[in-house]
């Protein structure tokens, strides 16, 4: 066996359990043990998906054809936006108390790596003429223009590490769905060149994450004005 297939059934692998654990922390008790225990064991798998896509990814771009080429990018990008978003879900709680922007390179290196790549992906789509790539560029830059923004700003928000983890993990979560349809799409009975299955797991998880979202800043609204940021451990203690 080569060592490519090697990288590739560990890319399996970790991404089959991505896949398996990635909804059980939304559905869990916010903050408690469990919800705790299954994120790491998420972020852990998507840090290995990541690594992994990037060797095989690499591969394939180096040597296969063109057409490959172009779908390889694709999927490379994507886990570099899975990757910075998972790790800007965990970063917000380590710095959920921060009342200051940071540059710290642990929070702005994957983020910056988004927004560049995102920016490389919108020169390539531009290139070879291919609308998907040049929308997805313009998505991942405003993704990782944010991620970055996040950091170099003073929090607005008292629970702010709160949703920007929400939406970090989210965003994370969005995209391997992604990478698995798209990888999977004759096997799930879609053309392997239809546009459903690069935008459709998008679409709908970003419908998902706003509704979401908006949910937790109505039910977090009164509590933010009555609670100071270090105190704020205590608001997730009835969150569902």
């Amino acid at each position: 066996m080569m060592w490519i297939d090697r990288v590739r059934m560990l890319h399996i692998a970790a991404g089959f359990v991505a896949l398996m654990v990635f909804w059980l922390p939304m559905v869990s008790r916010k903050g408690g043990l469990f919800h705790r225990r299954i994120g790491w064991i998420y972020v852990g798998a998507m840090a290995v998906v990541a690594v992994t896509a990037v060797v095989v990814c690499g591969a394939r771009i180096l040597f296969d054809s063109p057409q490959v080429r172009s779908r390889a990018i694709f999927l490379m990008f994507i886990s570099v936006l899975a990757a910075s978003s998972a790790s800007q879900g965990v970063r917000a709680l380590r710095e959920k108390k921060r009342n200051a922007p940071t540059r710290r390179p642990i929070n702005l290196a994957l983020p910056a790596l988004f927004f560049l790549s995102s920016v490389a992906l919108e020169i390539y789509g531009l290139w070879i003429r291919t609308p998907l790539l040049i929308v997805f560029g313009f998505v991942g830059m405003a993704g990782g223009g944010g991620q970055l923004y996040y950091w170099l700003r003073a929090p607005r928000s008292r629970m702010h590490w709160w949703f920007e983890h929400m939406t970090g993990m989210g965003a994370s979560s969005i995209a391997t769905l992604t990478a698995f349809v798209v990888v999977n799409a004759p096997r799930l009975g879609l053309p392997t060149f239809s546009i459903i299955p690069w935008v459709a797991p998008g679409v709908v998880g970003t419908i998902g994450l706003v509704i979401w979202t908006r949910y937790y800043r109505r039910k977090f609204a009164p509590v933010e004005s009555r609670i100071r940021p270090a105190h704020s451990d205590d608001a997730i203690a009835g969150a569902r």
